[in-house]
């Protein structure tokens, strides 16, 4: 899909998440699932839930915490050992965070069409001795 696609189709606020940290629907869901709980869960919890395999959760849950949007905790046995749950950021920081990575985009973007111009824009004299090229 284009960035104009991008642009003038309707986003949700999932689909924002996923369109800025390349989230599929699986890892859209899981972020749903554990903003939705009310404690941390487990790899094997949002499996069960989601009636998935454990690695198709776990792959999931890699990408959230990749990009920021979930966070991970240890938490240790008596006796040894530890297994990790998962939890969401706080959706302000999350927010802060897209905005913060739209805007570095949008001044990346604006460096490439000023070098787009400055590439392709000629002078009135050198217009005057170039053919001219047509785009179909």
């Amino acid at each position: 899909m284009s960035v104009r696609e991008d642009l003038e189709r309707d986003l949700g606020c999932l689909d924002l998440l996923g369109c800025i940290h390349g989230l599929n629907e699986r890892d859209q869901m899981v972020f749903q699932l554990l903003q939705q709980a009310e404690e941390g869960l487990t790899v094997d919890d949002v499996a069960d839930r989601l009636d998935c395999e454990r690695s198709t959760a776990y792959r999931s849950i890699s990408r959230l915490h990749e990009t920021g949007v979930v966070r991970q905790k240890q938490i240790n046995y008596e006796n040894g050992g530890y297994y990790h749950v998962y939890c969401p950021r706080a959706p302000e920081e999350i927010a802060h965070d897209m905005q913060r990575l739209v805007n570095d985009w949008y001044a990346d973007i604006g460096q490439l069409i000023q070098e787009f111009e400055d590439r392709y824009s000629r002078d009135s004299d050198d217009q005057e001795n170039q053919p001219l090229h047509w785009c179909f």
